[in-house]
């Protein structure tokens, strides 16, 4: 039996009356999708009123004890690489970088060696695969291209911590982006539901009546006649939701080849997406942490000289 890290004795409300159990479940602190509620039934860690459910798709009745287990996760088997860490802020319990253009966070099809997560375990040759073997630490992702501030949890507490702040959308996380187009609102929201694309199932779009709710908050800060550049802040973090709902609104992101116009760009390579700013409070002390990574020196020459330009 493998140590548990957290356990909860929950009580079904009447809001979670009639749900799924792993829907119940992805909606409580610690556990972070359906899958991951999946596996824990799977594993023999949740019991309903003192008994095993027999699946996942369970419904639950108004008064049910649903008790949890979270097992300490099994330790990762991927091998430590030197890659360098820009480290922004680091403690006992927690660690913020700023991750440089093209570093993919944690290994996938195609990238099996030389992420983040490779980086991290150089890094802490104690780190546990807290988060799952393949993602340890990992509390939430930047795209490859997309440089900045991003979190990583050092002791499973901390990520179980979180993890549920993340969720529960107490984690302030804002980007800069130089986009395509004279951007004519000083500021605004995008409200728009993001899920996989209907015919290319390797991007994502808005997809209204099938997608998760997704909003992004975004201000303007400069306008360069063709250009703009934005300030944003993510209420939701769907995948790749800034570069989707930018493109959406006519204003993609400057250098995305993805969603938007293929062709030459003012920057380099990559993408012209910063996580200029990371604010969360500290998960063992409560403290409030607020962390800014610096702008590349890539977008900072691009925007000096959109400024000479002017």
């Amino acid at each position: 039996m493998r140590p548990v890290a957290a356990s909860h004795s929950l009580t079904v409300d009447s809001a979670g009356a009639g749900l799924r159990l792993d829907v119940f479940l992805a909606q409580q602190e610690g556990i972070r999708s359906r899958a991951e509620a999946r596996r824990l039934i799977d594993a023999m860690c949740v019991q309903i009123n003192g008994t095993r459910p027999q699946k996942a798709g369970q419904r639950l009745v108004e008064g049910d004890r649903v008790d949890v287990s979270i097992p300490v996760a099994e330790p990762t088997d991927l091998a430590p690489e030197p890659i360098p860490l820009d480290v922004l802020f680091e403690d006992e319990w927690v660690l913020v970088i700023n991750k440089p253009k093209g570093l993919v966070v944690h290994p996938a099809p195609g990238h099996q060696t030389g992420t983040l997560v490779h980086a991290l375990i150089h890094h802490l040759p104690e780190l546990p695969a807290i988060g799952g073997a393949e993602r340890p630490g990992i509390v939430h992702r930047l795209d490859k291209d997309t440089t900045g501030a991003l979190v990583v949890a050092k002791t499973e507490e901390a990520h179980v911590k979180l993890a549920a702040d993340l969720k529960a959308r107490r984690i302030k996380r804002v980007y800069i982006a130089l986009v395509h187009g004279n951007v004519r609102s000083d500021a605004g929201s995008i409200d728009a539901p993001i899920g996989r694309h209907p015919t290319n199932r390797k991007r994502m779009a808005v997809v209204p009546g099938r997608g998760r709710p997704a909003v992004t908050h975004f201000e303007t800060l400069e306008r360069f006649g063709r250009y703009t550049l934005l300030q944003l802040r993510l209420e939701t973090g769907r995948t790749h939701q800034i570069r989707v709902h930018l493109a959406h609104i006519g204003h993609p992101v400057v250098g995305d080849t993805v969603y938007g116009p293929n062709k030459p760009h003012l920057v380099d390579d990559g993408q012209a997406l910063h996580a200029v700013e990371i604010a969360f409070f500290h998960p063992i002390t409560g403290e409030l942490i607020n962390v800014r990574a610096p702008i590349p020196e890539g977008l900072q020459r691009v925007l000096s000289k959109l400024r000479l330009d002017g």
